[in-house]
């Protein structure tokens, strides 16, 4: 709000030397009776150094000069006689002019003096004023006639002497002072007097503004305090501050609040980090402060290895909030305290992982968790910026990663409170009580990452053998379903004490005819579920051999199923040796036989063997099918013509032309 205008008249207590035109303003001495001013002269700078040229020859002397010029090196005249020497000072020249301290003494000295003559003239004038008073006013002379007179006449009898009366006191009054003297000592007076007037202004209009931001601060602080406690956090007050009594009869109240934001099931140290306080007296920052504060936010990183050796870097993403209200406040503060705690624990279980190996520091863990998978869980400040860009997909894995981290932590508060709950009431001898086994919270983590990678691997499998397939030209298909079950069944993962591992299934349909049933349990239990046995595998070699025999199997068996129809009119024979894993088909004067197998990289090799007896002797011929080579042709397609080849040796009027 702007000032009036009169607040803002300063007045000077310095004297004025120029007008408002900017003329020097002359110096009054003095004003007369009618009103005329007198100013004091200027001095010309010329005739005051002439001026002072006379003094000089007339206090000192014509040769003034001239005893100064050879005053430090001037002898005694020779002819000087012994009466010049016997003259008093005062014949011997001018004097020195007199030190300052000897002027203080000499004024120390006549003072005294000069105080009791001032004394005694003053009685002799009030003794000399009762004596030439009369009776009456008529008959005594006046002192001018008194003082003219010489001597008194003869003739005339002497005056009777007056009658006695007693001495009176003379009061000296001092004169007021001129005009001049008087304005300037009103306008000290004025200025001074409106200098208190506005420090006194100023002073209380300071209090005034004091007070009322108090009473906004005040009725601000008891709005927040509501707001707090309205969203349902912890407000407690304050302990008393330092000095302050705490004896009967004290006051023991106090304004200020504190906001626990921790959790209840935190240990001693997070819960007194997890404190802030609502301070009474005006901050310029937030309305909440937070005295152990860490600003440290927990970042999850993912590092993958491909099988080419390039590496990718994935991290999760979190965002800081603004804080412009109380509930962004405490809402921040309490999610780093609890990454904090989250990240505490992790440390803990870290050194007894027992699928996994860990490298902890102060704040980053390294965690190998499976071939070509690292986690690295670092605790870093809430203000840094993203290190890594990373990609949507693995983003999530990460953001899922700290999201079930904060979950499962909340799973080992509500067990230890369960078990807090059922033991109340109950006795219990203190050498048998129970250390509490929380639930862990790193090990789910890495048991899922465990999970995907060994999905990931029993996938590269199917889609090995079925893109084999694929390439000969057999129907296949596959169905794999990682977490089988629903949403809510992967939700108790982390929510329940004692969870059920994690599971999927995977299906691999072959020429529509037949279907090999696989499940798996985390973190890498495979089952094979075949029509003659249950078997569980316990490597990838395993699973790769398993497929390539079953899928081998059967591709015989389709083989077998061709030859005996081809051969239905030359009453050959057909099965499948499971021991040489071989199909053989075998009429008058010819043995054929079918090998399947499969290499590393997914290429389906078909060997067929032929046998015939010419000329008392066994001849074999051999020919093969990859699919690496025979793309024109399916399998099936070349094992027919392998085995009308054979046939065609031995015409018969029953065998089926193609």
């Amino acid at each position: 709000m702007e000032e009036p205008p009169w607040k803002k008249i300063k007045l000077s207590l310095e004297r004025p030397h120029k007008d408002d035109d900017g003329n020097p303003i002359p110096v009054l001495l003095d004003i007369t009776a009618d009103g005329q001013h007198i100013y004091e002269p200027k001095e010309d700078a010329i005739a005051q150094v002439g001026e002072n040229l006379r003094r000089i020859f007339l206090e000192r002397g014509v040769d003034y000069f001239d005893r100064k010029k050879d005053a430090p090196g001037k002898a005694p005249e020779q002819n000087a006689s012994p009466e010049d020497e016997d003259k008093p000072d005062d014949f011997q020249g001018p004097r020195p002019p007199m030190t300052t301290e000897e002027l203080y003494k000499m004024r120390v000295e006549l003072l005294p003096h000069l105080h009791i003559a001032l004394g005694e003239m003053t009685q002799a004038r009030d003794l000399l004023a009762m004596l030439l008073s009369t009776a009456g006013p008529s008959s005594a002379p006046s002192v001018t006639q008194l003082l003219t007179q010489p001597t008194l006449p003869t003739s005339q009898p002497a005056p009777a002497p007056p009658p006695p009366s007693n001495l009176t006191a003379t009061v000296a009054t001092k004169p007021p002072p001129i005009l001049s003297v008087r304005a300037f000592d009103t306008q000290l007076v004025i200025g001074g007097k409106d200098r208190a007037l506005r420090r006194a202004a100023d002073l209380f209009k300071s209090a005034a503004e004091n007070m009322e931001a108090g009473r906004a601060r005040s009725e601000k602080h008891w709005l927040d305090a509501l707001r707090i406690r309205r969203g349902n956090w912890g407000l407690v007050p304050a302990p008393l501050p330092l000095g302050s009594a705490t004896g009967k009869g004290a006051d023991k109240t106090s304004k200020d609040f504190l906001v626990s934001f921790g959790l209840e099931e935190s240990p001693a140290v997070f819960r007194r980090r997890a404190i802030g306080r609502m301070p009474i007296l005006d901050t310029e920052g937030n309305r909440i402060e937070f005295p152990l504060r860490q600003n440290t936010r927990l970042r999850v990183s993912l590092k993958r290895t491909d099988d080419d050796d390039s590496e990718h870097v994935v991290t999760n993403t979190f965002s800081v909030m603004e804080e412009t209200t109380l509930e962004e406040s405490l809402r921040a503060a309490q999610i780093e305290v609890v990454e904090q705690e989250v990240f505490s624990a992790l440390i803990k279980e870290a050194g007894n992982l027992p699928t996994a190996t860990a490298r902890v520091s102060e704040r980053s863990i390294l965690i190998k968790a499976a071939p070509g998978t690292e986690l690295s869980i670092q605790l870093v400040d809430s203000n840094s910026e993203q290190d890594v860009q990373s990609s949507s997909a693995g983003a999530a894995t990460c953001d899922l990663i700290a999201a079930a981290l904060r979950v499962l932590l909340l799973r080992a508060h509500h067990y230890l409170r369960y078990e807090r709950i059922k033991r109340t009431g109950s006795f219990r001898m203190p050498a048998q009580a129970a250390i509490l086994q929380t639930p862990p919270i790193l090990q789910p983590i890495i048991d899922l990452l465990q999970y995907e990678v060994f999905c990931n691997r029993v996938r590269s499998e199917f889609e090995r053998i079925v893109g084999a397939l694929r390439c000969a030209g057999v129907p296949a298909k596959i169905h794999f379903e990682v977490m089988a079950g629903s949403g809510e069944e992967f939700v108790k993962l982390v929510t329940d004490n004692k969870p059920k591992p994690a599971g999927g299934e995977a299906r691999l349909r072959i020429d529509n005819r037949q279907t090999l049933r696989f499940t798996f349990v985390s973190p890498s239990l495979l089952i094979a579920h075949l029509p003659q046995a249950t078997l569980g595998i316990v490597s990838m070699a395993q699973l790769s051999q398993l497929l390539a025999d079953e899928v081998g199997m059967f591709l015989l068996k389709r083989i077998c199923d061709i030859g005996t129809e081809r051969c239905s009119g030359v009453s050959g024979a057909w099965f499948v040796d499971t021991l040489t894993s071989r199909s053989v088909g075998k009429w008058e004067g010819c043995v054929l036989n079918f090998r399947v197998s499969f290499s590393d990289d997914a290429t389906l090799l078909c060997t067929a063997t032929r046998v015939e007896r010419a000329k008392g002797q066994l001849q074999p011929t051999t020919e093969t099918y990859t699919t690496k080579q025979q793309n024109d042709s399916t399998l099936f397609d070349w094992t027919m013509h392998i085995i009308d080849s054979a046939l065609l040796k031995q015409p018969s009027p029953s065998i089926p032309r193609s």
